[in-house]
């Protein structure tokens, strides 16, 4: 699902407001999330689930290819957690 697709879906569950101003809500709203999670806090949405900031340790590894080890530096990753009323949904669904 696109931005836009989410955009228009609510268009129709709401027929009074504007798709412009849908649009501004939805990147209020990704906006709120992702300064959170830069932030270092978590994002909890009950009923959908929660996103959260991981750090992955520094690596060594191998290119399969060349062989050449290559060390991979620390990084940040976005986690997902569902919740459990949709992990029951995808599960029925």
């Amino acid at each position: 699902m696109l931005k836009r697709d989410l955009i228009n879906a609510v268009a129709e569950e709401m027929p009074g407001f504007l798709k412009k101003d849908l649009d501004q809500a939805v990147d209020i709203m990704l906006e709120g999330i992702l300064n959170a999670l830069e932030e270092n806090r978590r994002v909890e949405i009950r009923g959908f689930g929660s996103f959260s900031v991981r750090e992955r340790k520094a690596r060594t590894t191998k290119n399969p290819r060349t062989g050449k080890v290559m060390h991979i530096p620390p990084r940040k990753n976005v986690h997902f957690t569902m919740s459990k009323s949709l992990k029951d949904g995808l599960i029925e669904g």
